[in-house]
C-alpha cells in the first residue's frame, strides 16, 4: 500500500472524495505527523514552514473526529486576522461537501443578525478571530461545553500580548479535558513557553525548512542593483505576466513601489499591515480573479495567506534571513499538489553571496537569468540572441 493510499482510506468517504478532487498526492511531512496524535485526543505544538499543508494537517483529523448528529459546536478554530479566518472557512466548505457537517465562520466588524443567525444553525466546527468568538461566548449565543478541539491557526500571532487574555478566556469556556492544537511557520521560545503552559503534554512536531523546500520549485536569480529592481520586476511581468507574488521589506517602499508601477501603467494589488479591511479584500478578489496578475505585500500581510495557483514568487528585497526565504518561496509549488512554480531572486553582487549560502543549506539548484530584449535569458541565451542581431 502506498503512502498516499494508506493515509487517505484511514478517513470518512466524503474526505477522500475531497481528496480525490483536490488531485493531491502523498501527504506532506507535517499531515502524515499529525494524524495520530490528533485522534488519539493530544495536544499538539506543531512548527512548520508556509507552503506545508499546516490548514490540512489538522484539519483531516479534527473533521474526522465530528459527530455530524450533533447540535453544538465540537471544534473552534482561531486566527488573528479575517482573512485568514474567511481563508479557513473556505477551506473547511470544500472538504465537508458530500457529508451533514455545518460550518460557521465570525469575524469582527460583520452583520450581527446575519453572524446569530448562522448560530442558529447549529454548526460543528466554527472559525474565527479570537474577539468576536468571546464576544459571542459572553453573549451565551456560542455554546462550548461540547468543544473538544480548539485550534490556534498561525499561533504565532495569536499568542501575543494583545490577544492572549482574550484566547485564554476563550479556552477556559471549554471543558478542562478539552484538545488544544497549535499550527504555526514560525514558534519563538517565548510563544511555544505560553502554549506548553495551555496544554496537557503536548505532542512536539517539528518540519525542518529543508524538508520543506522540496516542492516543484525552480529557483532563478537575477543580479541587480537596489534602484533597479522595481524596473526588473516590471521587465519580468512583461515577459512572463503570470499571477506573481512579489514580497518587499517595508510599508513605506511597498507604497512607493505600488505607485511607481501604476505610473508605468503595470496593473498591482498592494498588501500590507495597514491595509484597511475593504482595501485588502479588493485587493485580494481583483488578484484571485485574475483582474491583476502582480500582487506586492509585506511579509506580515502575507502570512496566512493562501492563493491557489500561485505560479510566481518574486523576492523584490532580499529575505532577511533563510527562515524568511523559505516562508516567502513556499507561496508557490504548494507541497501536496500537483502545482508547480518559479522563484525569482532579484539580487545585489553582495545579496548574490548570501542566496548561494541559502542554496547551499537549503540543497536548493539556482539558476542565473538575464533580462534581455524583453525576455528573461541564460547568459548563452543572450549571446546566441547578440550574435543574430
Amino acid at each position: 500500500m502506498s503512502q498516499e493510499t494508506g493515509f487517505i482510506q484511514t478517513f470518512q468517504p466524503f474526505i477522500q472524495e475531497a481528496w480525490t478532487r483536490a488531485a493531491y498526492q502523498a501527504p506532506t511531512t507535517v499531515q502524515a505527523q499529525s494524524v495520530q496524535p490528533i485522534m488519539e485526543n493530544k495536544d499538539v505544538l506543531a512548527k512548520s514552514p508556509t507552503g506545508s499543508g499546516k490548514t490540512l494537517a489538522y484539519l483531516l483529523p479534527v473533521l474526522q473526529r465530528l459527530n455530524a448528529a450533533g447540535k453544538q459546536p465540537q471544534a473552534v478554530i482561531m486566527a488573528s486576522s479575517h482573512e485568514l479566518v474567511m481563508q479557513i472557512h473556505s477551506v473547511i466548505q470544500e472538504w465537508t461537501k458530500g457529508s451533514e457537517l455545518r460550518t460557521a465562520s465570525f469575524i469582527g466588524g460583520a452583520n450581527p443578525k446575519r453572524q446569530l443567525e448562522k448560530l442558529k444553525k447549529n454548526p460543528h466546527i466554527v472559525s474565527g478571530t479570537p474577539g468576536k468568538l468571546l464576544e459571542l461566548i459572553k453573549m451565551k449565543k456560542l455554546k462550548m461545553h461540547e468543544v473538544k478541539t480548539i485550534v490556534l491557526d498561525e499561533g504565532d500571532q495569536l499568542l501575543v500580548p494583545e490577544h492572549m487574555k482574550t484566547i485564554e478566556e476563550v479556552i477556559k469556556s471549554t471543558q478542562r479535558d478539552r484538545q488544544l492544537l497549535l499550527y504555526s511557520a514560525t514558534l519563538a521560545v517565548k510563544t511555544e513557553e505560553l502554549a506548553s503552559a495551555l496544554m496537557n503534554e503536548p505532542v512536539t512536531i517539528q518540519v525542518d525548512r529543508e524538508q520543506a523546500i522540496k516542492a516543484e520549485v525552480r529557483h532563478v536569480y537575477i543580479v541587480s542593483e537596489q534602484r533597479d529592481k522595481l524596473r526588473a520586476l516590471e521587465k519580468i511581468m512583461r515577459a512572463a505576466p503570470v499571477k506573481t507574488l512579489a514580497f518587499i521589506k517595508d510599508i513605506g517602499s511597498a507604497n512607493v513601489a505600488a505607485e511607481k508601477l501604476a505610473y508605468n501603467r503595470m496593473p498591482v494589488s498592494l498588501l500590507h499591515s495597514e491595509s484597511g479591511k475593504t482595501d485588502r479584500e479588493a485587493a485580494l478578489r481583483k488578484f484571485r480573479k485574475g483582474d491583476v496578475q502582480l500582487l506586492l505585500a509585506t511579509d506580515v500581510a502575507a502570512r496566512g495567506l493562501d492563493i491557489q495557483d500561485l505560479e510566481q514568487v518574486v523576492h523584490l528585497d532580499f529575505p532577511e534571513s533563510i527562515d524568511q526565504f523559505v516562508h516567502r518561496s513556499g507561496r508557490t509549488g504548494r507541497l501536496g499538489s500537483t502545482a508547480s512554480g518559479t522563484v525569482i531572486s532579484l539580487v545585489s553582487e553582495r545579496e548574490e553571496r548570501e542566496l548561494k549560502q541559502y542554496a547551499g543549506k537549503l540543497g536548493l539548484t539556482l539558476e542565473r537569468r538575464i533580462l534581455f530584449g524583453g525576455e528573461i535569458l541564460t547568459e548563452e541565451d543572450r549571446n546566441r540572441n547578440g550574435r543574430r542581431r
